[in-house]
């Protein structure tokens, strides 16, 4: 028996040991892979460093290329658009006038009704519809045939409650916010597509040219007065509000820049000075590019993957369509190197774009003591469970490096206008007309933009830079334009 008692104590001490040797290895590994969590934390943030001196440094080689896009056509990689409107509306506008909003997956149809300095807008009414993926990169007929099919409906059912005056044309203001070289107030041709898009025969087309073919084809009697950026008609529609308007910014989708120039400053403009003296600048900036940009690998590895690479490399940084999908190449690492998921990738993980900066957003506001909105995403767009809060807390960790480089970058982008027009020494008030879901909604986002701002001009300007929220100037500024030009003509004739 004393054999037997010694033999079964000698085999449970062998377990015990074997046990604890197993719990040391299975707590080496977590650590291990803990450690590889936070060496790929630390080179983010590393990597995506934007100090002050760096973002001066981007700033001023943005005004640069503003120059030489000014200069000569091709001269620089921001196109510096000239957008023909060079009457930007001063709340005289009376009348009704249409507009259509082609700025990303989503396009809306609006009727805006104007009454003159002593009412404003009046009223507006809008349709919106989503742009089908397939039409994203078919053929050009089959997108505009699409759009003026949606314009059709919204004009039929309209006319229910609206009679235009007789002899009255409808007139369109059209905001299509893809690179455009104008020839005109009305005329622009395509330069390329961005936010996804790729259709190869409108590439080199007149786009009102395109729509208004499509518009005869289903039917819809209206003239196209103006075409314009989203961000010119963001531009105008702050203007219209207040004359202290001289640049707007739009982050959304996609990012850009337009502003008020002095004539006299664009080399490349060869016709007769505007009598205004001044001219919108579509800027483009979205295909900035510069060695002082911080590029990590996981931004080399989305833009070659992308449809247009080599292309839009400040917008990839800064815009709402690619903030969430540099999170998921992170998460996606973090998954493959340190198991940061556990031992299987998560499935869902792997699927490019699945992640939608709106659910970053809401990750980064979350403020419960468990991160639970946190847990939640991870659940319901990832089909991710049972994370630690310890993981999540580490998710949003990346996700304010991230979000933090890409408004730092926009600030350094704004930063870089005001130089050009010699706001950043100035004390006059310059206000900045903002627009898009990306400003609007992610909040963080948005207050370390302006912080960043103001930090960057100092006490002796910040004060004097004001930045208000123009909501729908992307619509309702296509309709002024064609509005304040249609103003233009009756005064000139």
């Amino acid at each position: 028996m004393g054999r037997v008692a010694v033999g079964v104590a000698v085999i449970g001490a062998a377990a015990v040991v074997a046990g604890a040797a197993l719990v040391v290895r299975q707590r080496m590994k977590n650590s291990g892979r803990w450690a590889s969590v936070r060496a790929v934390v630390k080179e983010l943030e590393e990597k995506c460093g934007t100090p002050d001196a760096r973002l001066k440094q981007i700033a001023d080689a943005l005004n640069v290329e503003m120059h030489a896009g000014l200069a000569s056509e091709g001269g620089s990689k921001i196109k510096m658009l000239i957008s023909y409107v060079d009457n930007l509306p001063t709340g005289d506008e009376e009348g009704t006038f249409y507009a259509l909003d082609l700025g990303g997956t989503n396009f809306r149809v609006l009727r805006v009704e104007l009454g003159g300095k002593e009412r404003g807008v009046v009223h507006q009414e809008f349709a919106e519809a989503s742009i089908p993926p397939a039409l994203m990169s078919g053929s050009s007929d089959a997108l505009f045939d699409y759009i003026a099919e949606k314009l059709a409906a919204f004009v039929a059912d309209e006319e229910r409650i609206y009679e235009q005056p007789a002899g009255k044309e409808r007139e369109l203001g059209f905001t299509f916010s893809f690179p455009v070289m104008q020839n005109s107030i009305n005329s622009g041709t395509l330069i390329r597509w961005t936010k996804g898009f790729s259709i190869d025969d409108a590439v080199g087309q007149d786009v009102v040219v395109e729509i208004t073919k499509a518009m005869k084809r289903k039917g819809v009697d209206m003239r196209v007065a103006a075409l314009v950026n989203d961000t010119i008609g963001t531009l105008a529609g702050g203007r219209h509000s207040d004359p202290d308007v001289s640049v707007a910014v739009i982050l959304g989708t996609g990012s850009n820049a337009a502003y008020v120039e002095r004539a006299q400053a664009i080399p490349k403009w060869h016709g007769p000075l505007p009598k205004s003296g001044e001219m919108a600048i579509n800027m483009e900036w979205g295909n900035f590019r510069s060695s002082h940009l911080p590029l990590t690998e996981y931004d080399n590895a989305m833009d070659a993957d992308s449809l247009n690479p080599g292309e839009q490399i400040f917008e990839k940084l800064i815009s709402g369509m690619y903030l969430g999908e540099i999170l998921r190449r992170v998460l996606l690492r973090l998954a493959e190197e340190a198991c940061f998921f556990g031992d299987e990738i998560p499935a869902k993980l792997k699927s490019p774009f699945i992640l939608r900066t709106p659910e970053m957003s809401a990750m980064h506001h979350d403020t419960s003591p468990d991160l639970k909105v946190v847990d939640d995403k991870l659940k319901s767009v990832l089909e991710i469970s049972h994370t630690s809060v310890k993981k999540r807390r580490v998710v949003v960790e990346l996700i304010n490096i991230i979000s933090s480089r890409g408004a730092r970058l926009a600030a350094a982008g704004i930063l870089g206008v005001l130089k050009k027009l010699g706001k950043d020494v100035s004390k006059e008030k310059t206000i900045i007309a903002m627009d898009g879901g990306l400003y609007e909604h992610y909040m963080e986002y948005r207050k370390c933009l302006e912080s960043t701002v103001f930090d960057l001009l100092g006490d002796t300007t910040g004060t004097s830079v004001v930045f208000e929220h123009y909501n729908d100037g992307s619509g309702i500024g296509a309709a002024l334009i064609a509005a304040s030009h249609s103003l233009y003509l009756d005064q000139k004739f």
